[in-house]
């Protein structure tokens, strides 16, 4: 620190120019900080603790082919299963066809499946005793300016009604809180009894979409999914059993390598950085040639030269750096607030900060490596002449 005055002074010496590189760096960090967490947020999908004590059970030909009912008792005798649950993929939208909204047609017990989700006794009791009752997620019925009681059309372009409306008529009996982050999605969704769905439409007939199987033991699970797979081989419903988490995990894959995309996109912006801050460093340490050749001359060593512009190639970074980092910190809880539980974005923790001091360190180390070595092998004779 006993040079600090000299380095924080060569570093502003062009204010302008140092003002829009830190505002770059700035970008680049807060950029890694945003990404840094979508990636979290992707590899931590569906990893609550219930994500791994529950199981998925869905046809082998495609999560699209349909089940039979009955599997459901088969499935609840296999050791080590707790509870069994089904749903069906609904199709909703709310007064335009384009104004999708995640609904599911469920049995009774499906929200036991998940203690992780929160609704209060006297909805609970509302839902069970009203057959054309629904629950909506908390953000959904925020959205909506929907409440307890209200009754909304439901529109379907995949399950008609008996008579031929695409239009369900159903009511509102209460309200879904997830408490767990892990669950978050379920702010945007809507919940509705497989009875009247079962009922109500021609096609489905007595058919579930999935079953959720809840384990009396995590550590059973590679046990219960061979054995429910077991007793279907060679059906004409034959099972694919997977972890939830598992499932989520594999159905994130789907779309796209996150990992990949995030780290494309970062390699590109560090890469666009280096070439950045790198020019600013070179430029700047050319147009003080005569000032490091007279502290070279008044005593200072070759050393001190490069360390003095090291430092200041560092301390370039870390200005930026950490106020990007610190943007993307307090971004982050408003942009997951925001998202309606689509996106659940990890605060910026500890491991976070010290990887991105890490980068920035790294960083200007290198960007200050050729104009330092040149700075501490200037000749203070051609430096003074200007040569």
């Amino acid at each position: 620190m006993k040079y600090f005055h000299l380095i924080w002074a060569a570093l502003f010496r062009r204010k302008t120019r140092t003002i829009l590189t830190l505002v770059s760096i700035m970008a680049a960090f807060l950029l890694f900080g945003m990404l840094d967490a979508v990636r979290s947020s992707f590899d931590q999908a569906g990893a609550t603790a219930g994500g791994a004590e529950r199981l998925r059970v869905m046809s082998k030909l495609s999560f699209i082919q349909p089940l039979p009912q009955s599997l459901g008792a088969e499935i609840a005798q296999v050791q080590g299963v707790k509870s069994v649950a089904y749903g069906n993929w609904f199709g909703g939208a709310y007064q335009d066809p384009h104004n999708q909204i995640f609904t599911f047609a469920v049995s009774d017990n499906y929200l036991d499946q998940y203690p992780e989700v929160d609704v209060s006794p006297e909805d609970r009791k509302r839902f069970d005793t009203t057959r054309m009752g629904i629950l909506v997620g908390e953000e959904l019925a925020k959205t909506y300016n929907w409440k307890v009681g209200d009754q909304i059309p439901l529109q379907s372009n995949i399950f008609p009604q008996r008579d031929g409306s695409k239009t369900w008529v159903v009511n509102i009996a209460g309200i879904l809180h997830p408490k767990d982050p892990g669950v978050a999605a379920w702010n945007k969704l809507i919940l509705m009894h497989w009875k009247y769905f079962d009922e109500s439409n021609p096609y489905n007939g007595g058919l579930v979409g999935w079953y959720v199987v809840r384990l009396n033991d995590v550590n059973q699970a590679d046990q219960v999914i061979k054995a429910i797979d077991a007793r279907n081989a060679n059906s004409d419903h034959e099972t694919r059993t997977v972890t939830e988490a598992a499932l989520i995990a594999s159905f994130v894959k789907q779309f796209a390598d996150i990992g990949l995309i995030v780290g494309s996109i970062m390699g590109a912006v560090f890469f666009t950085l280096l070439l950045l801050t790198g020019n600013t460093m070179m430029q700047a340490v050319r147009e003080r040639t005569s000032e490091l050749a007279v502290l070279k001359t008044i005593g200072f060593s070759n050393s001190t030269v490069l360390a003095l512009v090291l430092a200041e190639s560092v301390l370039l970074l870390l200005l930026g750096g950490v106020i990007g980092v610190a943007l993307a910190t307090l971004l982050i809880p408003g942009v997951s607030e925001h998202s309606g539980g689509l996106l659940n974005l990890p605060n910026v923790g500890l491991d976070n900060w010290m990887l991105g001091i890490g980068l920035m360190v790294t960083i200007g180390l290198v960007i200050g490596a050729v104009p330092a070595w040149r700075a501490m092998r200037l000749n203070i004779v051609d430096a003074l002449a200007g040569r």
